[in-house]
């Protein structure tokens, strides 16, 4: 089997998707996160589309050659939501197992709140349950230091100059930081990057922290409205995240109803499909084959 790009229409928007697997199989949808783009599964991609699944995995909005709305409010986690359904409908299933990282593992975590009945399986990747990571960025100092960066991002022009100066060196170097800093390859890289440098891209990916959170030590506190989470579920924490610490990662249990796991990836940070692919590919398939 191979990877193959295929345009897709869903919600009102037209989104490019990397797909692979039978086209018979059961559909497992896979949303990146911030500053990246459907290429961040590339790993993961031919080892679920190996086990049978057919594995897509988009451009969320905004990003790479899916379509960019204006205005901030079209990057609420409502719409947010709502492609997601779109694309298990565009590809004409009515539920499919879903995994995200970072932003992408905050859509799922509301997806699967959402819509449980939509939801085979849940596989969430270093960001954990939102009312986990809101009492954390509430309540934890540790954390509170980690979110810092979020009051730049929501700072509407002095983010994108900020990140875009000279030839978009503080973007770049986001995704050397951590304890892997060489795990995502130069091209890859690049290719973010550059995506990103296209007028009013970086503004829309920075647009699901500004129609989202807020300012202030409890960052992540208007993530604190879901309802519960009944599918199967993991979440897949590496201890040596730098923007994510242990304290929402061991709080989430809590808040999942369903039958859950965490999985501790010990001296990983946040790109954890790049530092550690095989690994995440394992998971992915071992809980969507339950």
């Amino acid at each position: 089997m191979t990877v193959s790009t295929h345009m897709v229409q869903a919600n009102g928007l037209r989104f490019r998707a990397l797909v692979d697997g039978p086209p018979d199989g059961d559909l497992f949808v896979m949303l990146h996160g911030f500053p990246e783009g459907a290429e961040s599964w590339s790993h993961q991609l031919p080892l679920v589309a190996g086990a049978g699944f057919l594995a897509v995995a988009p451009d969320l909005r905004g990003y790479g050659l899916t379509d960019a709305p204006d205005g901030v409010a079209s990057y609420s986690l409502d719409h947010l939501v709502e492609d997601v359904s779109g694309l298990i409908a565009a590809f004409g299933r009515k539920s499919a197992h879903v995994a995200g990282h970072d932003w992408g593992a905050v859509v799922a975590w509301y997806f699967a709140a959402a819509h449980p009945e939509m939801t085979a399986s849940l596989s969430a990747l270093s960001v954990g349950h939102p009312a986990a990571l809101a009492a954390a960025s509430r309540e934890d100092e540790d954390q509170q230091q980690r979110s810092q960066y979020v009051n730049l991002f929501l700072m509407e022009g002095k983010a994108e100059q900020v990140l875009m100066a000279e030839d978009g060196r503080r973007l770049r170097a986001m995704y050397r930081v951590g304890p892997n800093p060489d795990a995502i390859p130069p091209a890859v890289v690049e290719g973010f990057a550059s995506s990103l440098s296209r007028p009013g891209r970086l503004t829309s990916a920075l647009n699901y922290y500004r129609a989202n959170l807020k300012t202030g030590g409890g960052a992540w506190e208007r993530l604190n409205r879901m309802g519960p989470i009944t599918a199967r579920t993991q979440l897949l924490w590496g201890d040596q995240d730098p923007a994510l610490g242990r304290r929402s990662a061991e709080g989430t249990a809590k808040y999942v109803k369903g039958p859950y796991r965490l999985e501790v990836l010990e001296g990983a940070g946040h790109w954890l499909q790049f530092e550690r692919p095989a690994e995440i590919g394992r998971a992915l398939r071992e809980l969507a084959a339950i």
